[in-house]
């Protein structure tokens, strides 16, 4: 009977075929209709099918637009088996594999189908079949947010994925059992879902793998397995990153006069436990490894207690024995990075980073000149090392009283004025250019509440190039204020901080613990996150409502 059929439809899509709508004429009305399903085999919701190919025929000659990505298919099924071909007005799917016993199939095809003509998609083109008695019908909807989403990231490319409960895989090791891809708005459905129970996930799918990737990909997870007996709406996802590697120390040696630490990611707290760390040895931590200088080459081994920690709180904590030996290696030269081309209003923050520890700094040849003439001698007041331990990232702080009637300051330094712990002079002449800001045309304020959250928050006034632009931490309460800025587009972010760390906090797969929650200032009307901020304005009653937290409603 089977056979019968397929060759039936072989047939009629060979005749329809053959009158199939023509493309448009050189010169006539463009064509703007998608392509529309004469047949298919087998036809959309039939029962008891065990296809070993599909076929669907249109009314006009078609093309494929990265089928393999574009085309949906649930519960999974083996995508490097598929054959999926377009000949002029059919599409053809070689299955080449089983089909499970009782299942619903569906095959949704979003905008994988087009007109070879114009391109316009198919639209809302799905397959659905059952290979038992009946057709399953029970839906799983609901939406994702992104707490840090990326220049051109699109919601359209995350993945919403079910993995039955039984299943011993994952989002990072296999495809889901079922799955959809959220809109254009981040909402999505899963639909024709057997009755069961699973656990959900959400991923950002860069590479069209189908699974996450936990070191590039934002991704999160439902803690609890989700019983679906009835239709279950109000899900939520909050994508973000977290490498879920657990920090190690690969090995540790003698490096030309310093020791290094090689590490398998970068640590983000380090304790090193010598009461001459500080004194005359110091660190740096770069490329995933820390190296340990020594003023001076020390005869016997130096006992170190090492407690690393990454952002997922997996931690190090063991003992080295560094050498620091004499050594005839050319030492690296000493070179810096600074913070230059920032606008500021009275109080000018310098930030110098260097490539190793520093020994001394020459005051004498560091200055800052404003008015071509003038100058103002830098002293060592105004400096402190971010990290005494480290001594490689220098602030300078002082204060521009608005009687300096000049908008360009630039610090000074000239060769030989900062030493490193080597012995190594910088080279370079260092000049770096700050630009005063006047009262006048600064905006007054930017105010506003949180609701739906909990404090201690960490509130981050974003500017227009994804930098930093002021910083609060509030405690207790749920009002803020950011006063005197300079009038340019914002964003606010805000971080619930709840384990008062003053950092944001990854989710934690392997011991269950979700991400903190992370949200932005939205326009009520526009539903933009920007904000405008001019000369002498005052922006305040801002409401920022917080994320829904991951999970069931």
């Amino acid at each position: 009977m089977k056979y019968r059929l397929y060759i039936a439809s072989l047939f009629i899509a060979f005749l329809l075929y053959a009158c199939a709508k023509q493309s448009t004429p050189m010169g006539g009305p463009r064509d703007q209709d998608p392509p529309v399903v004469l047949e298919m085999y087998p036809t959309n919701q039939s029962l008891n099918q065990k296809p070993e190919e599909i076929l669907i025929v249109f009314d006009e000659y078609i093309k494929l637009d990265n089928p393999n990505k574009n085309i949906i298919i649930t519960p999974k099924v083996n995508k490097d088996e598929l054959v999926i071909t377009a000949l002029k007005n059919i599409v053809k799917i070689e299955l080449n594999q089983d089909l499970e016993d009782s299942t619903t199939y569906v095959f949704n095809f979003q905008k994988s189908i087009q007109d070879l003509s114009e391109g316009n998609p198919t639209e809302n083109l799905k397959l659905v079949f059952s290979t038992g008695e009946t057709i399953d019908s029970l839906k799983f909807t609901g939406k994702v947010n992104n707490y840090f989403p990326k220049r051109g990231f699109s919601y359209e490319n995350v993945i919403i994925g079910l993995y039955e409960s039984n299943d011993t895989t994952d989002v990072f090791t296999a495809p889901p059992y079922y799955l959809s891809q959220a809109d254009s708005l981040g909402n999505f459905s899963i639909e024709n879902i057997k009755a069961g129970r699973y656990r959900a996930y959400a991923w950002d799918d860069d590479n069209n793998s189908l699974k996450a990737e936990y070191k590039s990909e934002a991704y999160d997870f439902i803690l609890d397995t989700i019983d679906i007996q009835n239709e279950v709406s109000g899900a939520v996802f909050n994508l973000s990153n977290a490498d879920q590697t657990q920090i190690k120390l690969t090995r540790s040696s003698s490096s030309g006069g310093n020791y290094d630490l090689v590490l398998n990611k970068d640590p983000l707290e380090i304790e090193l436990e010598n009461e001459r760390i500080g004194k005359d040895i110091f660190y740096k931590v770069a490329d995933k490894k820390i190296t340990l200088f020594s003023k001076e080459p020390i005869q016997d081994s130096v006992k170190i207690g090492v407690l690393l920690q990454d952002s997922l709180s997996f931690k190090v904590d063991t003992t080295i024995y560094a050498k620091f030996e004499e050594t005839e290696r050319r030492a690296e030269k000493l070179t810096y990075t600074v913070n230059s081309g920032k606008n500021f209003y009275q109080e000018l923050f310098i930030e110098l980073t260097f490539n190793k520890p520093l020994a001394d700094i020459y005051f004498d040849s560091l200055y800052i000149t404003y008015d071509t003439a003038s100058q103002i001698t830098i002293t060592p007041e105004m400096l402190s090392f971010q990290d005494s331990m480290k001594r490689d990232q220098l602030n300078i702080k002082l204060v521009i009283p608005d009687s300096l009637n000049t908008d360009i300051f630039s610090i000074n330094a000239a060769d030989s004025t900062f030493k490193d712990i080597e012995g190594q002079f910088n080279e370079a002449v260092l000049a770096a250019n700050y630009r005063k800001l006047k009262r006048e045309t600064l905006a007054d304020e930017i105010s506003g509440q949180i609701i739906g959250g909990t404090a201690p928050y960490l509130i981050q006034l974003i500017d227009s190039k994804s930098q930093i632009a002021k910083e609060l931490y509030i405690t207790d309460g749920n009002q803020f204020k950011f006063e005197l800025l300079e009038p340019i587009t914002y964003k606010i972010r805000v971080i619930e901080d709840l384990n008062k760390n003053r950092r944001w906090d990854p989710s934690n797969y392997l011991e269950n613990r979700y991400a903190e929650r992370v949200f932005y200032y939205v326009h009520p009307d526009t539903n933009l996150q920007e904000i405008v901020v001019k000369s002498g304005w005052i922006t305040e009653d801002l409401t920022i409502e917080a994320t829904p937290k991951t999970g069931l409603k």
